[in-house]
C-alpha cells in the first residue's frame, strides 16, 4: 500500500453527503482549484462533456427561492428518467440511509409530514450558499451522462480535499425545464443534477451519520 493510496483513501473518508451547511461563501480560487481537479475525471473519447453553471450570494438566493416556488406549483419532469424501481440490495441500502437520516433528525417511523419537510430540504439546497447545476450535451446520451459521473466523483472528492463539504442532488433534475429556464442554458444540454456545496454545519444531527459500502464480494465478480 503506497502512501499516495492511503492520502486518497482519507479523503473518499472525508467525503460525505452534507445535509445543513453553514452560509460562509467559498473563495472563487477554491472553487476553480476543485474545477480543475474534477476536470481530470476519465471520459469517453476525451469529450469531457460537463459543464456547470455555479451559483454564489444573491444568484444562490433567488434560485433557492424559485426552485421552491416551482417545486409548490409544478410537476416533475426530468430531463432523464428516473429509476422505475430499487429492487433486493438496491432497495435496502436506499432504505438504511433514508432511515439513518430520519434517526438523526427525529422523524420517527409513519411520521409522512416530518419525512416531507426533511424531503424539502432539497429544495432548500440545504442552506448551501453555492450550487453547482451540472450539464451534458444531449446528443451524447447516456455515455455523455456517465462521463459526468465521473465528474460529480472527481469534484465532491476534490472539493473534501479542501474542506469544502457537498451533496449531489437529482432532486433538482426533476425539475430540470425550469432550471434550463431559470439559468437560460441550452436546449440541447441535459440537466443531470446539481451539487449543493459550501462549508459544514457540524453541529446538526442531520451530518451525524455516515453510510456503509458494500463488502468486496458484492461487488467484485472475479472470474478465472
Amino acid at each position: 500500500m503506497t502512501d499516495r493510496y492511503v492520502a486518497l483513501d482519507a479523503i473518499y473518508d472525508a467525503r460525505w453527503s452534507c445535509r445543513a451547511f453553514k452560509p460562509d461563501a467559498v473563495a472563487e480560487k477554491a472553487v476553480s482549484q476543485i474545477v480543475r481537479l474534477a476536470q481530470k475525471a476519465p471520459s469517453w473519447c476525451n469529450a469531457q462533456p460537463w459543464q456547470i453553471t455555479v451559483t454564489r450570494g444573491a444568484e444562490t438566493e433567488r434560485f433557492r427561492s424559485a426552485l421552491k416556488a416551482e417545486v409548490a406549483s409544478g410537476a416533475p419532469k426530468p430531463d432523464l428518467d428516473f429509476p422505475t424501481t430499487y429492487s433486493g440490495a438496491y432497495q435496502e441500502r436506499r432504505r438504511t440511509c433514508g432511515w439513518q437520516l430520519y434517526e438523526a433528525v427525529g422523524v420517527q417511523k409513519g411520521d409522512r409530514a416530518g419525512s416531507a419537510r426533511q424531503m424539502m430540504r432539497n429544495y432548500d439546497l440545504f442552506d448551501a450558499p453555492h450550487v453547482a447545476i451540472l450539464t451534458s450535451p444531449a446528443e451524447l446520451g447516456a455515455y455523455g451522462a456517465m462521463d459526468c459521473g465521473g465528474f460529480v466523483t472527481a469534484f465532491t472528492t476534490a472539493a473534501a480535499s479542501l474542506g469544502v463539504a457537498t451533496i449531489a442532488q437529482a432532486a433538482i433534475a426533476a425539475y430540470s425545464p425550469f432550471v434550463r429556464t431559470h439559468f437560460d442554458l441550452p436546449d440541447d444540454r441535459l440537466v443531470l443534477c446539481a451539487i449543493s456545496f459550501g462549508y459544514p454545519d457540524l453541529d446538526h444531527p442531520s451530518n451525524g451519520f455516515r453510510t456503509e459500502r458494500a463488502a468486496l464480494g458484492d461487488v467484485i465478480d472475479w472470474r478465472g
